[in-house]
């Protein structure tokens, strides 16, 4: 994909990954549109950055969603590049009373938003290329957050066959592979040993500048050249 130029839609765009993304987007030349359940922290982001363009959304709504695209296609009808990236990660175990209303939620923004979006999307004229946010998870889980690491790992399987089925379109589907990061995803504080969102975006871009399709940093990158004995050996490093 170009870098410059384009118009872009980042779900989960105000916080995290997906604001590392929009932040380098703009510097690159490009209109950036974010969506988030959240008013206030979308305000406070379009006031670091003013050129950005926010909408309200709430994508584990099914109206939302299409609105979401009805909005967008009356409004930005040139946007050319969708970046699936929100996602909400749980720590629990199916022991928990909330265990199933938890596993709803995550299948329903993890997997169903993002497919649904897609979906939509793909019937503008104008788009171009579809960025997909998996994890390294995907490769080899991580049993405190389970239910996010099976969603990543269909979300993988999803992307690798989306890319096939859009060649017809001419749409370009890229995927996007974080290891952990110093976000708060799945809680304040739980990664703050973790690599900078900052570094990792700066990794990313200069693959997409060599036209990579599969964007790894660090131990996602180990993890997608890991063969099934290695994947085995770090599932049980992390478990032991």
């Amino acid at each position: 994909m170009n870098l410059s130029n384009n118009k872009i839609l980042i779900t989960g765009g105000a916080s995290g990954i997906g604001l590392g993304l929009a932040e380098r987007f703009i510097q690159e030349n490009n209109t950036v549109i974010i969506c988030g359940r959240r008013a206030s922290l979308l305000e406070e982001v379009q006031a670091k950055f003013p050129t950005i363009i926010t909408k309200v959304c709430d994508l584990s709504q099914e109206a939302e969603r299409i609105a979401l695209y009805e909005w967008i296609k009356e409004n930005h009808p040139d946007l050319n590049v969708l970046v699936n990236n929100a996602g909400i990660q749980n720590w629990m175990t199916i022991t928990d009373a909330d265990f199933y209303e938890n596993m709803k939620n995550e299948l329903t923004t993890n997997i169903e938003a993002p497919l649904h979006l897609t979906s939509l999307f793909i019937e503008l004229q104008s788009l171009k290329t579809v960025m997909n946010v998996t994890s390294g998870l995907a490769f080899s889980p991580f049993a405190k957050v389970p239910v996010y690491s099976a969603t990543k790992a269909f979300f993988r399987s999803f992307t690798l066959s989306l890319r096939h089925l859009l060649k017809a379109k001419n749409i370009e589907v890229v995927e996007i592979i974080p290891p952990a990061l110093n976000t708060d995803l799945g809680g304040i504080g739980l990664h703050d040993a973790h690599p900078s969102v900052s570094s990792f975006i700066e990794a990313i871009f200069e693959q997409l500048k060599e036209g990579k399709q599969e964007l790894t940093f660090g131990t996602s990158e180990t993890r997608l050249k890991a063969s099934a004995e290695e994947l085995r050996n770090h599932f049980n490093a992390m478990h032991n």
